[in-house]
């Protein structure tokens, strides 16, 4: 007969087992079957999963310290701001701020608790560019994953800009996620097992919103797509229904959005600086994919502000500013300057050629068709010109796209998309190719221009012919700065900035241009004898995503050797870098090469380097134009200064309204139709003639920045205050290490490891890596790479440059010099000087009167949180805690929290003797086993009940669900060590008193 094998023993979330030779926490998702473990004092990459019914697994309980492990006055402070740094389970009512790897400011909590309050998430995030939009949407991802609230995540975004949010992910707040890209597809279907989905529901993905809306891929995602969706840049995802541009593809990709929407228990996160391009039909198709309602309810009533509110939250730079009187680096200023310069005659020149071609080609086309080619692609040669003379070689050997066309209105779409900046694009990174000007003539057919699409001069009469190339050479003749006077202007330009410390972002609208810059500029800066090197790059859409990061990282990261990047470095690139991309940490100044026919584009390009994280206080923006080019007149007139102006005026950038195309074209009209010279010629006429259609946008202009003026009211988030969760979080921040306890606790515990610190005059200081202990090496290697600067440099901010370290508690760097302080304190068979901290000692110190024992103490809680869906989720949390005693161990006086904390700061006034020490610790451990932990077991009460009502303020706060809130200890209280500080002696009687 047998007996069947009793079940294994039910561990409660946070209770300690033993198994394969060391101690475990048990976490969330254990089972009868299946124990998820965590090692104690162990990291997120340590978990395992244990069998109870084949492995043998017990009860636990925490080692208590060995009485003769003695440090000295700083071990104390050091096991605890270990301790704290390390939890990664903390015990406050955010859940996931002790995992991520950023120091949320208070206004990026805002959007969290709007999540909060909802049971199935929809916002729609708009801040500015440049305050942290990535960093909010990733908190309520974090946030959810973390409570449980969501299982699984994908981001939804541009190819060029999938592996930043990768990055983000992995490296702000411990995400790791898989590209799925055409660059990746067929190696992940290949890893996938036959039959199933490259998806997941429970995992985490970042995706080329492109690429998956694509009929072969739609399908399987839609079918497979995790719980929780991030759609970056979700403007690009709408169109007007009679949008001119790229209305398919963004039909496609708002076909997408809306059957993700569908699915009512989909959490979905839109990010956009730019909801609203001047066009409602978008900005209410957006709100849509949140809410039905919103699409079509009145924000003039109160009804409808209060039910936008709940799911829109849009902050300007001006709102936050306060959240930055603290250090943080945020520029405080943006100095933007208009730079012009003269044409040289023979670039005037060549200007009016161009111009009269301009005229006599549109005037003769025959019919509406060949007219409207004929005017974009003439358009095309004259923006070209205006931006180099290589663009403009370019763009007279290409043939022009406008050319496939069938009817004038297609031609509009392509010629918008190609010669223009619309606001209604896919994307700034859409077009930096030149748009090719060669047209055939009428007498031509589309077999003698050829297929190719690189030239089409075959399809041209004899005479046009000869023009055209004559056009070419002569724009060829102009390439280099004596000729070329916005060249020359540009090297004076970027060398005043280099010599201010400056280090600039040249932004130009072709590859043509970008290239042709770059290499003056490399050849210019560093002529023979140089006394400062400048290295320069070109960045454009001729590279892929991978490889632009590439480009950049090669400008501005360590070289092989490890040495630093130059500090004089230039970057020259098109749109593909306007948006997205973060380049504050290398850069700080902005030139527009090029000037943007959209200022938006303008806006876009500053915010790379104008944004959270900046060093430089004050960023410059300079505006490069022509005084006597009629081109760049119309768009600074019609365009920018207008948006300037308003943005001064209101304090918001308001979007080019709808009218601005057909304005700017009408202007166009009047220059190369009625002129019969260019404008820089007849002072009057361009004023003259461009007055009506100017007129008429800036009526339409001024309009839309009154309703963006009414509409801050509507749209602004007020119904949460940052200030209702300001308590918590500072609570939060405290009990896992403040900053200035990160930043002594590192260098106090480099310097004990060889790392030899050094303060530096700006702030922070320098360690040397080399003579660490092999694993913390291993770590900081693995965190920074291989060819991280040394000495490695270490910032007193929340943010530092690749291969630098921040000082706060979640950079790689210190968490991991945090866990191997702890891990050596607690394994006492690492070499003496590999542990500066330890778990005993006895001090002598003027800070105390009576004899006065401090224990750390690590509470572990099993904390049960009410879900969406009104099941109740167990989580660990964790909080170490000092207390103290004076007097006996049989007889203590337990002294206030602030008391205890105090001692961490006594210092020491005499040496103990280590065998008259040892028998102190050994008295008071043994006490543990009789009243004090009595004592420890009511605190552990106490801290329970601090936390369940922390979690209820918040859940109260946001709205959220408190049936079934509750946080209760589990086991006794570990005691990682036992500190006693005894009076300084008034005579010295042997060697202790």
């Amino acid at each position: 007969m047998t007996t069947a094998a009793a079940p294994p023993p039910k561990y409660a979330v946070g209770s300690l087992v033993h198994a394969r030779g060391r101690e475990w926490v048990v976490l969330p998702d254990s089972t009868e079957d299946l124990l998820v473990l965590r090692p104690l004092g162990g990291a997120d990459v340590d978990i395992a999963g244990v069998l109870p019914g084949l492995e043998t697994v017990v009860p636990a309980t925490f080692a208590p310290p060995t009485p003769g492990d003695l440090g000295d006055q700083h071990t104390a402070g050091l096991l605890r701001t270990a301790l704290r740094i390390g939890f990664r389970a903390g015990a406050g009512p955010f859940r996931s701020l002790a995992s991520i790897a950023v120091d949320p400011r208070p206004y990026q909590l805002v959007p969290l608790m709007m999540a909060l309050r909802q049971d199935t998430v929809r916002l729609l995030i708009a801040d500015d560019v440049g305050i942290g939009k990535t960093v909010e949407a990733g908190l309520i991802a974090a946030e959810l994953l973390a409570q449980g609230d969501a299982r699984g995540l994908v981001v939804l975004c541009s190819p060029a800009l999938a592996e930043q949010w990768r990055a983000e992910l992995r490296g702000k707040f411990g995400i790791d996620a898989r590209l799925v890209l055409p660059a990746t597809i067929g190696r992940l279907e290949r890893e996938t097992p036959y039959g199933q989905s490259v998806f997941r529901p429970d995992g985490a993905y970042v995706v080329s919103t492109d690429f998956i809306k694509s009929p072969r891929h739609r399908e399987d995602f839609l079918n497979n797509c995790p719980d929780l969706v991030i759609v970056d840049e979700a403007h690009t995802c709408v169109a007007d229904s009679t949008a001119q541009v790229s209305a398919r593809t963004s039909q496609q990709r708002y076909g997408l959005l809306r059957a993700l929407a569908d699915d009512a228990t989909r959490h979905l996160l839109l990010v956009t600086a730019t909801p609203h391009s001047g066009k409602e039909e978008p900005f209410r198709r957006l709100l849509g994919l949140l809410d039905a309602r919103l699409a079509t309810v009145g924000f003039e009533s109160r009804a409808g502000r209060e039910l936008l509110a709940q799911f829109f939250v849009q902050r300007r730079r001006a709102d936050i500013r306060e959240d930055f009187q603290d250090g943080a680096h945020f520029p405080s200023s943006r100095d933007t300057v208009e730079v012009s310069y003269a044409l040289h005659r023979d670039y005037r020149a060549l200007l009016a050629e161009v111009l009269a071609y301009a005229r006599e080609t549109v005037r003769s086309a025959d019919g509406a068709l060949q007219q409207r080619q004929r005017w974009w692609s003439t358009l095309a040669l004259l923006r070209t010109l205006s931006s180099s003379p290589a663009a403009a070689v370019r763009s007279l050997n290409t043939r022009a796209g406008v050319q496939e066309a069938d009817t004038p209105d297609e031609v509009d779409r392509t010629g918008q998309v190609t010669v223009s900046d619309p606001a209604d694009t896919d994307s700034a990174q859409a077009a930096d190719e030149v748009p090719g000007s060669l047209l055939p003539t009428a007498t031509s057919t589309t077999e003698e221009t050829g297929s190719d699409g690189s030239d089409g001069s075959d399809g041209l009469d004899a005479e046009e012919k000869t023009r055209l190339v004559a056009m070419a050479e002569a724009a060829r003749k102009l390439a280099g700065p004596t000729r070329d006077t916005k060249l020359k202007k540009l090297v004076a330009m970027v060398t005043d900035l280099l010599d201010s410390g400056y280090r600039p972002i040249v932004f130009c609208r072709y590859i043509a241009t970008s290239d042709y810059v770059a290499g003056h500029l490399k050849k210019v800066l560093n002529k023979k004898g140089t006394e400062h090197p400048v290295a320069v790059a070109s960045v454009t859409g001729e590279l892929s995503p991978d490889m632009r990061l590439n480009r950049i990282a090669e400008l501005t990261g360590a070289d092989e050797n490890g040495e630093p990047a130059p500090e004089r470095r230039v970057l020259v690139a098109t749109d593909c870098l306007s948006e997205g991309v973060n380049l504050q940490e290398s850069f700080d100044a902005v030139i527009h090469y090029d000037l943007a026919w959209n200022p938006t584009r303008h806006e876009q390009r500053e915010g790379r380097v104008d944004r959270f994280g900046q060093r430089t206080d004050t960023v410059k923006a300079l505006t490069l134009y022509g005084a006597d080019n009629p081109v760049d007149d119309i768009v600074l007139k019609v365009l920018l200064r207008k948006h300037e102006r308003i943005r001064r005026a209101t304090g918001i950038s308001v979007p080019v309204p709808q009218q601005a195309e057909s304005a700017m074209q009408a202007v166009f009209e009047e220059l190369i139709l009625r002129g019969e010279t260019p404008s820089f010629e007849q002072e009057g006429l361009f004023e003259r003639e461009q007055l009506p259609a100017a007129e008429q946008l800036e009526l339409a202009w001024e309009s839309s920045a009154e309703r963006e003026k009414a509409s801050r009211s509507l749209y602004a988030q007020n119904r949460i205050k940052k200030e209702d969760v300001a308590t918590e979080v500072a609570e939060i921040r405290a009990a896992l290490g403040t900053g200035e306890e990160v930043r002594e606790f590192t260098r106090r515990a480099l310097g004990a490891l060889r790392g030899v610190p050094a303060d530096r005059k700006q702030g922070g200081f320098t360690a040397h890596t080399d003579a660490l202990p092999q694993g913390l090496r291993d770590a900081v290697i693995a965190a920074l790479g291989p060819r991280h600067p040394r000495p490695v440099v270490f910032h007193d901010t929340p943010s530092a440059p690749r291969g630098e370290v921040a000082l706060t508690r979640t950079d790689p760097v210190v968490a991991a010099t945090a866990r191997f302080v702890l891990d050596t304190a607690l394994d006492e068979k690492f070499p003496a000087w590999q542990r500066p901290a330890r778990r005993c000692g006895v001090i002598r110190t003027n800070a105390v009167q009576r004899p006065t024992t401090m224990l750390l103490v690590r509470h572990r809680f099993q904390l049960s949180l009410p879900t969406r869906d009104g099941e109740i989720r167990p989580q660990l949390a964790e909080e170490a805690r000092v207390i103290a005693f004076q007097g006996r161990p049989e007889a203590p006086q337990w002294l206030p929290d602030e008391e205890a904390l105090a001692l961490l700061q006594a210092r020491a006034t005499g040496n103990s003797d280590p065998a008259f020490a040892t028998d102190h610790i050994a008295s008071i451990l043994a006490a543990l086993d009789t009243g004090l932990m009595d004592e420890l077991r009511l605190r552990s009460k106490a801290a329970a009940a601090e936390l369940e009502a922390s979690h209820h303020r918040v859940r109260t706060a946001a709205r959220a669900r408190l049936a079934g809130l509750k946080a209760v200890p589990q086991g006794d209280p570990d005691v990682l060590g036992v500190f006693l500080y005894r009076p300084a002696a008034t005579i010295q009687l042997g060697a202790d008193a």
